[in-house]
């Protein structure tokens, strides 16, 4: 296990990197750990882009797709393609990014209070760099289409019988990103433009314990206590490069002591996959070979920058998720 240092030691939290946090033990982590992972090391995941094949990871795990993909039942999306001059229906092929995280909090869940997280003051704080204005219902895209594969076929997203709220969120793309990306526009042809920002649509809410699968959330977090609380932010609509996004966070009494709460955090986003066969177009261009979408994704190009989506991938998660157990911890 390797600690990593950062961020995290700042809030009063460093990370553990593991290799399954559904095997930490309670009462296992050291106060102000967080356990981590992102699979990155895991044999399922492709290693040209260090994330998951949709389809290997519904097959290999179920639980995790039950709980984290956009809506149950949800599957790869259908679109019209034209192959050799014929018109035929295939599958959108999706990538995707998953991070587990688990803390302990010396309090029990009922002394947490999850309805402040579902307000735009606390989702500024999670991300400063990402900007927000709420929205109603009836302005999410998916809600006014059938057709889309984001549409919920169970319920209209941003009604539920729990505290929620729809919010429209605005991230400028940072550092070299938005340059690299206007050079790359202007070697393309107009119809494929490539915007310097992401326009992205999210419902946050306080999940009812009712909703959630038990089996499959014990399944994921190793702890099989009853859910106490839970709280989902689920990207429903976005403007390019990404399919959806979930983050949930899911708290449980340890069965070691009920006086003590075991927050489980998890992040999953779905990328197109035909982002990564763009690897040939940057490659003839030298000042964008670092631009390769699938290092930009993992963090490792030199366009990486800052602490939010434009660093990639990893670090995005990581400091969600310390952003998360930070509030979690105040009082």
């Amino acid at each position: 296990m390797s600690v990593t240092v950062g961020a995290a030691a700042a809030a009063g939290f460093r990370i553990q990197e593991v290799p399954d946090i559904a095997k930490v033990a309670p009462g296992a982590l050291p106060a102000g750990t967080i356990a981590f992972t992102d699979h990155r090391d895991d044999s399922l995941v492709d290693p040209k882009t260090g994330l998951f094949r949709f389809s290997d990871w519904a097959r290999a795990r179920p639980q995790q797709k039950r709980l984290l993909a956009l809506y149950a039942g949800y599957e790869e999306p259908s679109v019209t393609a034209t192959v050799n001059g014929v018109a035929k229906t295939v599958k959108r092929k999706l990538h995707m990014y998953v991070a587990e995280a688990k803390l302990e909090l010396a309090r029990p869940p009922a002394s947490i209070d999850l309805a402040r997280f579902v307000t735009l003051p606390t989702l500024e704080k999670m991300d400063p760099a990402i900007k927000h204005r709420l929205i109603g219902p009836d302005e999410v895209v998916p809600n006014k289409d059938a057709r889309l594969s984001a549409h919920n076929p169970d319920r209209r997203w941003c009604e539920s019988p729990t505290t929620t709220i729809c919010v429209q969120s605005r991230y400028q793309f940072e550092g070299k990103l938005p340059a690299a990306i206007m050079l790359l526009n202007k070697l393309r042809d107009s119809g494929k433009q490539i915007a310097d920002h992401l326009e992205f649509q999210s419902e946050v809410r306080i999940v009812p314990p009712a909703d959630l699968d038990q089996a499959a959330v014990a399944t994921l977090t190793g702890v099989d206590t009853p859910v106490a609380a839970a709280l989902e932010q689920t990207i429903v609509h976005v403007n390019q490069v990404m399919q959806f996004g979930k983050v949930l966070a899911v708290l449980q009494p340890s069965p070691a002591d009920p006086n003590r709460t075991i927050a489980s955090m998890f992040v999953a986003l779905a990328v197109e996959s035909d982002l990564f066969e763009k690897r040939k177009e940057l490659e003839g261009v030298p000042v964008l070979r670092n631009m390769v979408p699938a290092q930009v994704l993992a963090g490792n190009s030199s366009f990486n920058t800052g602490t939010s989506i434009s660093a990639g991938l990893p670090s995005y998660s990581r400091n969600r998720i310390e952003a998360i157990a930070t509030a979690l911890a105040a009082r």
